[in-house]
This record gives C-alpha cells, structure tokens and sequence, in this order.
C-alpha cells in the first residue's frame, strides 16, 4: 500500500461497500456515477478493508469488484480499475491482471494499465508476465508498458530508498536524481533514450514543477511514443498548470491522437478547469470515440461536484457507533 494509506483510512460498513460495489458494476448507470463508486473503493484503506480485499470474501469485496470491472463494456471504466489495482498495489490483484494483460480481445489501453499496474505491485514474479507481453503484444504501447514496468520492479531491486511522490501516486518510475532542468529536458525529448528514462526525467521535471521545468514537459506532448504522449497530459493534469492548456486542448481537438493520449488530455484539462477549459469539454463529450466522450463527461461531473462544494466520491460521516453513506 502506499504511504498516504494511514492519513486517508476510514471504514465502511458491509451495506455500503455492497452500495458501492453494486453501483460500479451496474452498466445503467451513467459512467460518471460508476466512477464515484470505483474512486470511493479505491480509497477503501485500513486493516479491515485491506484484509476484505485479500481474502477476497463475497462479491461486496472490493477486490474481485475491481477484477471483474476490468472487462467492463466501457473500456475508459475498465483501465481505471486496473490503475486503482496498482495504486493499491495488493498482490492479491496479480492473477487477474495476468488475464486481462493475456488477453488481445480487451482494448490496448486496458492491457496497458494491466501491464502498468504489474509494475506498480512490483514483485519479481511479475517479471515472466512482462515480459512474455513484451514479446508478443500486437500493441507498441502495451510492449512499451511492459518495457517500462520490468526496469521499475528492477529498480526496485537494486535500490532500498522507498519510493514517495508529492503527489501522493504509484509513478511508473522513480524520479531521476538530477536536479538540472536543461538535463532532465534533453533526456526526456531524446527518442533514443529508454522509456523508462524518459519517464524518470518527466517525474523530476513534474517535481520540480517551475516554469522552465513546465514548458519542458509541454515541449514533450510532441514524442513519437503514444504511452509516453499520454503520461506527459497525465502529469500536466497533476500539475494544473494554466500554460499547458493550448496544448493540451490541441492533443484533446487532434482526432488522429490516439484515444489514451485524448482521454488524458481530457482529464487535464478538467484538472486546469478555467472556461476554456470547460467549454472544449463539453464540445467533446459528443465524441464519437468512447474513450474521449466519456473521459470529458467524467471531468465535467467532477468539476459540477467540485464547485457546488460537494466530493465527487461518495461521502462517509463517520462517529464511534454510526456510519452513514451520503448517497
């Protein structure tokens, strides 16, 4: 689990872990509500959470919800619940993952964030899955993934500083030592560096976040890499930094992207959420590419919850004998 598990834990009752569970896996409901529940799992921490999750009790156990949302109809659904799976980063979570990342009929950006989320559990018997994807995945950015999560599960080996970001995430790779923002720039736009490199060069420049460090990151939604293209809008979505929304709303217009690139620029740009922002949302919410049109209608949930005052994830009041759900 992460380092931010103790300060967020709180727990829930088993009737409204089966509200939450019920209501991600309910496919009639619009995907901005599916999301509320699959972020309120999510954040399911503590003892009794964590055992739940490991035993794997019942279908109200928050685990096999996450497995079985995996193979969701809506893909965007799909690879977030995959990503929640490595955030938690419980290794009950691997045999499942091994399916999804096994399996071609699933969209590339699932598999992709199987692959990832392999990384992010990051133990050593991993290491056969990645890489037989790495060897035969049809799909550059799922190879790529793999690529990127076996050189984090070896980094892990070789190192005993334990890994923390600021912005309390799971990165995909350890931020690079160097401190110099015209290195970290260099080796971020230089093709023939590693992916992973590369990545660790994107989390120091996220790090250091001043504005040289910004517009390098900026300068980098031009790779030829797609998975790196869409980790660089991921983290300028982290970021919220206003400069970086001509480009992102550029990535977000450009319907020849590929959707993983679109959908989190998409996301970003609800992160900035100033009324150029919004209105570029709600133009794309009418997308024909799922993956885009759903990622624009969850930002724009989440921005009507954030200015009414409300959390987007369902709330939980807590007192020494009463747990309520605001549903």
């Amino acid at each position: 689990m992460d380092s931010c598990d103790s300060e967020l834990s709180f727990k829930v009752s088993t009737q409204t872990e089966t509200f939450l569970c019920e209501r991600l896996l309910d496919q009639n409901q619009p995907v901005s509500e599916r999301f509320r529940a699959l972020f309120s799992l999510r954040n399911l921490r503590g003892a009794a959470p964590r055992n739940a999750l490991i035993q794997g009790i019942c279908i109200s156990v928050c685990i096999y919800i996450y497995i079985f949302s995996t193979r969701d109809t809506s893909n965007l659904l799909a690879h977030e619940a995959a990503f929640a799976l490595g955030q938690m980063q419980d290794a009950e979570a691997i045999p499942a993952l091994e399916a999804v990342l096994n399996d071609l009929s699933l969209h590339p950006i699932t598999r992709h964030e199987a692959a990832e989320a392999l990384g992010a559990i990051g133990l050593e018997s991993n290491i056969p899955l990645l890489k037989n994807s790495l060897a035969s995945d049809p799909a550059q950015e799922v190879r790529e993934t793999c690529e990127l999560a076996l050189s984090r599960i070896k980094g892990l080996k070789n190192t005993s500083v334990s890994e923390s970001s600021p912005f309390l995430s799971v990165d995909p790779a350890a931020p690079a030592a160097c401190s110099s923002v015209q290195e970290l720039r260099e080796i971020l736009l230089n093709e023939d560096k590693s992916m992973y490199e590369r990545y660790a060069a994107l989390f120091a420049l996220r790090n250091i976040g001043e504005e040289e460090a910004i517009s390098a990151i900026v300068e980098s939604l031009g790779a030829n890499s797609a998975l790196l293209r869409h980790e660089v809008a991921y983290v300028l979505g982290q970021l919220q930094n206003k400069r970086a929304s001509d480009a992102l709303s550029e990535v977000l217009r450009d319907v020849h992207e590929h959707p993983m690139v679109r959908h989190e620029a998409a996301e970003a740009l609800g992160s900035i959420a100033d009324e150029e922002c919004i209105a570029l949302l709600e133009e794309f919410a009418k997308d024909p590419e799922p993956i885009v049109s759903q990622s624009c209608e969850v930002a724009l949930s989440m921005l009507e919850f954030e200015q009414s005052g409300k959390s987007f994830e369902y709330f939980f009041m807590q007192t020494p004998q009463v747990e309520q759900a605001s549903y």
